[in-house]
């Protein structure tokens, strides 16, 4: 089912302004202070240390336990709780939601300035969630999302839609949110009342991540309800065109659409050619290689589940199965088979899980990356192209992968040429404040 947006977003009407008013500095801090001293709870204020107000003054959303100076207020404030984030001098700069566990110490959500602008959203979380969604559903409308031809897209991106711990995924009528943050957890309810707002969503599936949410002070493990039951539990969606069954059950969201632009572009380049798609999932860039004219497509995964749902994909999309097939084998024993026996394809796809999950392992992951993609550049014809992937943002912001890449065609001896890169689609925004939210990586290589 296609959701139009203008039904998707007529509930979530644009909150009213008030007049904005010219104001100095001093007077929007006694702004913040007054609204937070009419609080009917009462605000506590964190104190940042002499020189680490600026990062947060320009936009910084994740204030630091290292950050940190002092804590204001009788009681002090709980986990969840909303609070000022103050300069040494104890001047508010915005406030935030605390976490006493957590090295993120307060996720800021709007700064001084913001509120000298708008005062309805200060110190409201329920009104900011609000607009923030209302905000990300304009921001995909620009973007031509949903359309005929695509409902299956991210509609909250974390901290680059300034929801730092909360993701959206729109797939059909269906509203996929995953938390990972403790306030996200104390404001599930009313999160899910805005979703169950919205015309065209009729069933939510609420996914925490519970190791993440551990280091949150949020422990789900023992909970009766971890996972929101739904009636649905696969799910039929269109990207570009092309129909794919989800499977609730599945990775992450249940489809990765962060890849689809790139998908798409995949389709540009297939027509007549042998591609070799590792780690193929559901068959995501397999389907595309195969609609753009591949004249034979193989489709490699360690997923029984994955690829039951890769095959029915192949006969939803009318496509022929003599030039389109998937194995369940190891990735890396596939590729040794295969060398092995002199094999090569004119396009190889490489797109593992997340190998380096946390930096202190990038060393390790490193090594295995190497080794993959080794193996990859044995397996693309000379002249052909390796597209090579990394989900691990650890080594996406760590600007290794493409010495990575270079090193694993020294060790068999290849030469490469970088003929595109690209990172998560455009529903997928980053703010530039926190870079550690960019995680993909999408290189094509030309390989000599």
């Amino acid at each position: 089912m296609v959701v139009p947006v203008g039904r998707l977003a007529k509930c979530l009407s644009p909150p009213s302004w008030p007049p904005t008013t010219t104001t100095t500095t001093t007077t929007t801090t006694t702004l913040l202070q007054e609204i937070a001293s009419n609080h009917h709870k009462g605000v506590g204020k964190v104190v940042l240390k002499k020189g680490r107000t600026q990062l947060f003054k320009d936009g910084s959303p994740m204030v630091y336990s290292g950050a940190v100076d002092r804590i204001i207020g009788r009681p002090p404030p709980k986990t969840g709780d909303i609070v000022l984030v103050a300069d040494g001098t104890e001047k508010p700069i915005g406030w935030g939601l605390y976490n006493s566990i957590s090295m993120f110490c307060v996720r800021l959500m709007q700064l001084e300035e913001e509120v000298a602008r708008d005062t309805s959203c200060a110190l409201n979380m329920e009104k900011l969630v609000e607009t923030r969604i209302h905000a990300a559903i304009q921001l995909r409308r620009n973007l031509g999302l949903p359309s005929g031809n695509t409902n299956a897209y991210r509609l909250v991106n974390s901290e680059g839609d300034r929801l730092s711990g909360l993701i959206i995924d729109i797939f059909g009528d269906l509203a996929v949110i995953a938390s990972s943050a403790a306030w996200v957890e104390k404001y599930k309810p009313h999160i899910k009342t805005c979703m169950n707002r919205l015309d065209g969503i009729n069933y939510i599936s609420w996914r925490p991540s519970i190791e993440i949410l551990k280091e949150e002070g949020v422990d789900l493990s023992d909970s009766k309800e971890i996972y929101t039951p739904t009636p649905l539990e696969r799910v039929k969606v269109m990207e570009n065109g092309i129909s794919y069954l989800i499977s609730l059950e599945g990775q992450k969201t249940g489809f990765y659409a962060d890849q689809r632009e790139n998908r798409q572009f995949m389709s540009t380049i297939a027509d007549g050619k042998n591609v070799l798609d590792m780690y193929c999932y559901s068959g995501g860039f397999s389907l595309n290689a195969a609609r753009g004219g591949a004249i034979n497509v193989t489709g490699v995964d360690s997923s029984l589940p994955a690829l039951e749902l890769a095959r029915e994909n192949i006969v939803m999309n009318n496509l022929d199965s003599r030039k389109i097939s998937f194995l369940r084998r190891d990735a890396a024993d596939f590729m040794k088979d295969a060398v092995s026996r002199n094999e090569c394809w004119d396009i190889v796809i490489m797109d593992p899980p997340k190998l380096a999950p946390r930096r202190k392992v990038l060393e390790s992951a490193s090594g295995m990356y190497r080794n993959l993609n080794s193996l990859a550049m044995r397996l693309t014809k000379r002249g052909g192209l390796l597209m090579t992937c990394s989900c691990s943002g650890a080594m996406t912001q760590s600007g290794m992968f493409l010495r990575i890449l270079q090193a694993a065609a020294s060790t068999v001896g290849r030469k490469v040429t970088v003929i595109r890169q690209a990172g998560a689609a455009s529903d997928h925004p980053i703010d530039p404040s926190y870079p550690e939210g960019a995680y993909l990586s999408n290189i094509l290589l030309r390989v000599l």
